[in-house]
């Protein structure tokens, strides 16, 4: 299975979409640290360059890309779902 979007650091909790991915699609990622992969299952559409959740985030948890807390959940977020302004705020200000 070729994969469908990029995880930068082992710890991370979402990736990004180098391609579309639909909803319910079985999909595989690839960790840049290592080489290593992960499959799962989206739950939403996920739109080329955008993120999903690989690991269930807990509301108010931190979004961690990069090794760095990128924003603050606003809700529970489920593994493969669709990560964006809807579900995470800054946390900068």
């Amino acid at each position: 299975m070729a994969h469908n979007f990029l995880v930068h650091h082992i710890g991370d909790s979402v990736g990004v979409a180098i391609k579309d991915i639909e909803a319910q699609q079985e999909v595989q990622g690839v960790y840049l640290e290592n080489n290593s992969t992960i499959s799962i299952i989206a739950k939403d559409f996920i739109p080329l360059g955008h993120k999903i959740a690989i690991t269930d985030i807990l509301e108010e948890a931190e979004v961690i890309e990069y090794r760095e807390r990128i924003g603050l959940a606003t809700q529970k977020i489920q593994k493969g779902k669709y990560v964006h302004t809807h579900n995470v705020k800054t946390a900068r200000w």
